[in-house]
């Protein structure tokens, strides 16, 4: 069994966010489980988080997908492929 991870890390949540939901959309087909991390709650938030995304289907996709996030400004990401 393999699973193909896509972790997403963003620094400037509160200019990226909507941008990154954006992409998320565009590719949701291909997006299996999708869990969001930031630190904080109620007026404590931080500015920056990370997704941990759980991707299915062609790997050629994957890339682009990650490509599109990599242009927004302070989002990095990167692939990690787990296998059994």
């Amino acid at each position: 069994m393999k699973k193909q991870i896509l972790l997403v890390l963003i620094g400037n949540r509160k200019e990226s966010a909507v941008t990154v939901q954006k992409i998320l959309t565009g590719w949701g087909c291909l997006i299996k489980t999708r869990l969001g991390i930031h630190d904080g709650v109620l007026d404590e938030c931080s500015d920056a988080g990370l997704l941990i995304l759980e991707i299915v289907g062609d790997k050629k996709k994957h890339k682009e997908m990650a490509r599109k996030l990599g242009l927004v400004k302070r989002v990095s990401t990167k692939f990690v492929e787990l296998s059994v």
